[in-house]
């Protein structure tokens, strides 16, 4: 993908684990990057450098609002734009939701939903008026199947594929596609959590493809990519086929009596938004009464 040469990236969370192996991916294939942690960016800048690339550090905290413009800023400033912004900022602070403080609660959803907000909402304006952007949210599997002990952390992740699906709409005629990434990897969040033998094969390197293929020129829109050990597998939200019930079953009883064809996932549709939904259901309970209205 030579079409990557010059472009300028901002990866956050990426002084090691999946952040680091992004920004080293995309490096070698001459993005220019911005490498944001709060603790390693620098080493990871010199990782670059020494092999030939160009990058910065930031050290932002991205739910610090004015330190995420700040951050784009400095990347605009120094390169004369944006094109690759990578939210893979994250921390963990599991607990079973009986047990877990709401203060940890707030604090997990700041970092992966409000700061990936924060650095999007500061690139967004640079991406359209360039009429080019690709945007990545890291999700997980926790926020699309659950997970226990992560309320705090599966809420923010699931808020993630809800704030990508809106956006790949907005920025469908600005030139921007944004993406969802749901990795699964052996990192420092993970220490302790996966056994050796698997985390030997689920190394953050064997994700990396998956982000360089979703912020790349010739990327999808609005698609939830699941990546681990080199394995990926695209996620979607699936609705069963529609069942319009006549105004005497639309009850609690009625929905549990037809529970088996309501819940019949055996020919499922997407839809592109929330108005397609609405609008699907109008046009069959509309058709519906029409036969109805027919066969009285």
């Amino acid at each position: 993908m030579e079409e990557f040469a010059g472009q300028v990236a901002v990866i956050t969370g990426a002084g090691g684990g999946l952040g680091r192996a992004h920004a080293l991916a995309l490096a070698e294939r001459g993005v220019k990057v911005v490498v944001n942690d709060l603790g390693n960016a620098g080493a990871v800048v010199d990782e670059i450098i020494s092999a030939g690339g160009e990058a910065i550090a930031s050290d932002a905290d991205v739910s610090d609002v004015d330190a995420s413009a700040a951050m784009i800023e400095a990347a605009v400033q120094r390169w004369g734009r944006i094109d690759i912004l990578i939210n893979n900022a994250g921390i963990l602070r599991d607990k079973s939701f009986a047990k877990m403080e709401l203060a940890d609660f707030r604090t997990v959803v700041d970092v992966h939903l409000m700061g990936s907000v924060n650095c999007t909402k500061a690139a967004w304006p640079h991406m359209v008026e360039q009429g080019y952007g690709r945007i990545l949210m890291t999700t997980s599997a926790s926020g699309i199947y659950g997970n226990f002990g992560q309320a705090n952390y599966g809420a923010a992740k699931s808020a993630l594929v809800g704030l990508a699906n809106v956006l790949a709409i907005e920025g469908a005629r600005k030139g921007i596609k944004v993406n969802a990434l749901a990795p699964t990897a052996a990192t420092q969040m993970t220490d302790g959590l996966i056994d050796e033998d698997a985390a030997a094969k689920l190394g953050p390197e064997t994700v990396a493809p998956g982000a360089v293929f979703l912020v790349s020129p010739d990327a999808p829109t609005g698609v939830i990519l699941g990546a681990g050990a080199g394995v990926f597998a695209v996620s979607r939200m699936l609705e069963a086929e529609p069942v319009a019930l006549p105004p005497e079953e639309c009850t609690a009883e009625g929905i549990a009596a037809r529970w088996d064809e309501i819940s019949d996932l055996g020919n499922p549709h997407t839809l592109g938004s929330a108005f397609d939904q609405t609008a699907l259901y109008v046009r069959i309970v509309t058709e519906s009464s029409v036969v109805v209205g027919a066969e009285r």
